[in-house]
This record gives structure tokens, sequence and C-alpha cells, in this order.
């Protein structure tokens, strides 16, 4: 805490620090100013420990969620499989993998589950997977950058595809979309980000699905894809406070 010249609450004219001249009223006088800065000085450090003027980081606002070791617990694939779609067994190569990591400034979840059209026939090629992700900032509130972060996709531009990020209602305290766009019109596979933030939590699901031309299954549009991820979302964001 900065000192205070108590000479500066000293008669008028005397330098900071001089001793009080004289009796009676100036010494009374200089009294005063001495219980002033007292009394100021406490109500400064008082004002400083309510507002966390000293330093202290802010609490982490973690809005009711909790760490989990497997985030595919409360992955809530039931969107995907009302629109046509089935989790791959345990033969396949990716199917269900998850991980997480709990530290004192921040826990990582991960989700990855593999898809299949429900009408696939054997000799049909596709690729489908949701891969979610959640963290929990204990230290560092992730507000200030959120939105950037999906922002910067629409920088992203090749000869083949763009990106697309639109606002989300309805999901935390911000969400947002990120729809890649073919430029060719292809119609074989669909690339689409959903972002949450929660208080201090981050949440992101990505779709990825790909079909070949010869395939007897279409792909799902962006804007279908971006259904079934805010579906799939609002339901998982409540399992995970449960």
């Amino acid at each position: 805490m900065p000192s205070v010249p108590l000479g500066g609450y000293g008669p008028v004219g005397m330098p900071p620090g001089a001793p009080p001249t004289g009796s009676g009223g100036g010494g009374k006088g200089w009294l005063w100013g001495l219980g002033g800065a007292v009394v100021a000085s406490a109500v400064w450090a008082g004002a400083l420990f309510a507002t966390g003027g000293f330093g202290d980081e802010a609490k982490a606002d973690l809005a009711g969620y909790r760490y989990m070791t497997n985030l595919c617990n409360p992955t809530d694939a039931q969107p995907f499989e009302d629109s046509g779609y089935r989790q791959k067994d345990d033969s396949g190569s990716t199917s269900n993998q998850h991980s997480s990591s709990e530290s004192p400034t921040l826990d990582t979840m991960t989700c990855n589950i593999d898809f299949e059209p429900s009408d696939a026939v054997s000799n049909d090629y596709s690729s489908v997977w949701l891969y979610t992700s959640a963290s929990l900032h204990k230290k560092t509130n992730p507000e200030p950058e959120f939105e950037a972060q999906y922002r910067a996709y629409e920088n992203q531009e090749t000869s083949s595809y763009s990106y697309k990020v639109s606002p989300v209602d309805g999901l935390g305290d911000e969400a947002y979309v990120v729809r890649q766009q073919t430029k060719s019109g292809s119609t074989t596979g669909a690339y689409v980000i959903l972002a949450v933030r929660d208080g201090w939590m981050t949440y992101q699901s990505t779709w990825s699905e790909y079909v070949s031309s010869s395939s007897s299954t279409k792909a799902k549009t962006p804007d279908e894809a971006t259904e079934m991820l805010k579906k799939s979302a609002k339901a998982t964001l409540e399992k995970m406070k449960e």
C-alpha cells in the first residue's frame, strides 16, 4: 500500500514530513490529519479487498459443470440415430475413443464416436464421425477470446471451400456454428463445428461426414448437421451437470 505523507495533512505551508510547530490548534490539526490518513487508508484497503484490487484472481465460474473421465458417457447420440445413423461396433478402429486430463488450471475431456448410415450396404464407402471436447477453465476466463477463435475460420479459404460462422441462440452464454461450404456444390459430405461457452466452460462438437458418390446413401447437408449438433449439445450439456 503506498505511503501517505503525513506532513501533507498538517498546517498549510509546511513541507511534507515536517513536524508540527507551535502548540494548541497546530498540534491538534496534525493529530486530526494523522487520524484522517489512517481512516482513509483503511477505507482504501477495504475497497481493494472488496474488488480484488490486491491481485486476487477471479473465481472460476464453471456454471455447474463437472470433470468426468469419459465424455462419451454424457454425449447424446440420439439425434444422430434418429436421423438414420448407427454407431459402429467395437470392431471399428476408432469407435468411441475418449481421453481426459485434470489439472489445477484446466480440465479437458474428449470423445470420438464413429457412425455409419443405418442403410449402408457392404460396398458403400462412408466416413462419419462426431468429435466432442469440453474444457473447464479454472484460472483464465475464456470469454474475451472465444468468439474470435471461431471467427478466424472466416479467413480460411481455398479454391475448394470456405467457412461461414453464425451465432446460435439458446445454448450457454454464447454459441457459434462454423459451416464448411464447398464451392463446387458437392453433396458428398458435410463438415460442421458447434462451439458453446457457458461461464468458464467451453464445449465443441464437430460433425464430419463423407459419402462416396457411388454410395446408396446421401450425406446430410450442413444445415441438417447443424440441427443434429444443436440437439445433441443441449442434452449433453445438461448431463454434464448431473
